[in-house]
């Protein structure tokens, strides 16, 4: 019986599921965005989360406890000098899981995994497309249009 163990063990042996958790975890760093399955993707929050909480607080300490579980130090430097600026006010929920379907081979539930700050789409202060409208113009030109052809024709006569 599992009761109270909160850790999915995904199939694996600890060694096995540590370093494929920071293998994803240094793609998702690198690419920002990855697709895996929604198990994982749901392990990789765990993981990744509190690595980058510590990333906010760039002390040698910190960088060495994040080595010690991502054991990639391109990736280390990645997290302290980019993401860590742009998470900086976020106070949690850096990933952002989205499930995408099953997969074709085995029918496994498949997500994309993302972070947050990096999808212009989602994020409201990222950059936004322009609205555009199909209408003509609002009511207020139309009307300052009315009145300019109004003195107009009065100028005429």
């Amino acid at each position: 019986m599992r009761h109270g163990k909160k850790v999915n063990h995904l199939g694996r042996k600890t060694a096995h599921r540590k370093a494929m958790l920071a293998n994803m975890a240094c793609s998702l760093i690198e690419h920002k965005r990855i697709n895996t399955t929604v198990a994982k993707a749901k392990a990789l929050r765990t993981f990744v989360e509190p690595l980058i909480t510590k990333s906010k607080a760039d002390t040698t300490h910190n960088r060495r406890i994040v080595f010690s579980y991502l054991r990639d130090k391109y990736a280390v430097t990645e997290l302290f000098r980019e993401i860590s600026v742009k998470v900086a006010d976020r106070p949690g929920g850096y990933i952002r899981i989205i499930k995408l379907g099953n997969r074709q081979g085995d029918n496994a539930p498949m997500a994309m995994v993302e972070l947050v700050d990096y999808n212009e789409i989602y994020n409201p202060k990222g950059k936004k497309a322009k609205k555009s409208t199909r209408r003509g113009r609002s009511k207020k030109a139309a009307m300052a249009q009315v009145e300019e052809t109004a003195t107009e024709e009065k100028s005429e006569e």
